[in-house]
């Protein structure tokens, strides 16, 4: 049976004494959370050494926002997935809307950095996801399809094993509004054909896709009700640890 996660991401929020309280927080209430739900907290890079302190010993592993495309050298301002490994990431997120967005991260980019983080056993959560002018145009499954082909089509069965996907529909972000568990669910299977289509029904089956749009205690429990939807690239509701727990109890 394929992993069930919550995943917070905390984006640019927080200094490091505010997020170490916050992860102690996550830790005290991380026991109450069902045993087949894993829980990632993905805090700023300024934040990753101190995090991992507080949640050593729990069920709440460490994630990184991005990381860098080269392995190391003349990159001022950037992060590779080596140092990332050796604060005790096990995980980065790679190709969130807001750094295709803002940032220019490309598919092939993301390629490269996907290559990295998975040498170094680092875990890749792909965000992927169409915004509003692809959504109203009904672009929406073509745009998605072609991100994962872009970039995990590069990959093997095998590697997949490392990697988790997240749906954003980018118009849902920080929006406050909501795709409905139908629309969710429809994409997400999408996913999964897509996969199938490469790596073959049972690596599709067997990869965790998480919804990231909006989701909180409010409308987790729906959310996560539906056949291909596997928890929770969580934004806003993760700054605050009763919401970000209250989500992974929705299970």
């Amino acid at each position: 049976m394929r992993k069930k996660i919550v995943a917070g991401n905390w984006k640019m929020n927080t200094t490091v004494p505010e997020g170490i309280e916050l992860a102690k927080q996550v830790v005290a209430r991380a026991a109450e959370t069902p045993a087949n739900v894993g829980l990632i907290v993905a805090t700023p890079f300024t934040h990753l050494a101190s995090v991992a302190e507080a949640i050593k010993g729990s069920k709440v592993e460490l994630a990184a926002q991005n990381c860098a495309d080269h392995t190391s050298g003349a990159y001022t301002g950037e992060v590779s997935v080596a140092m990332l490994k050796s604060v005790g990431c096990k995980w980065t997120i790679l190709g969130h809307s807001e750094r295709r967005q803002y940032y220019g991260e490309t598919d092939e980019k993301l390629v490269v950095k996907t290559q990295l983080a998975l040498a170094e056993g680092i875990g890749v959560i792909l965000c992927v996801g169409e915004n509003l002018d692809e959504r109203e145009a009904g672009r929406h499954f073509d745009v998605v399809s072609a991100q994962i082909k872009n970039v995990l089509y590069n990959f093997t069965a095998e590697d997949m094993k490392k990697i988790v996907v997240a749906y954003e529909p980018v118009w849902a972000i920080g929006t406050g509004k909501t795709a409905t568990a139908e629309q969710a669910e429809e994409i997400h299977a999408c996913i999964r054909k897509v996969l199938a289509d490469k790596f073959g029904a049972q690596v599709a089956e067997d990869t965790t896709i998480l919804y990231g749009g909006s989701c909180k205690p409010s409308n987790a429990k729906e959310l996560f009700a539906q056949k291909d939807i596997d928890g929770g690239l969580i934004g806003g509701a993760a700054l605050k640890a009763d919401d970000f727990i209250g989500i992974a109890l929705s299970y």
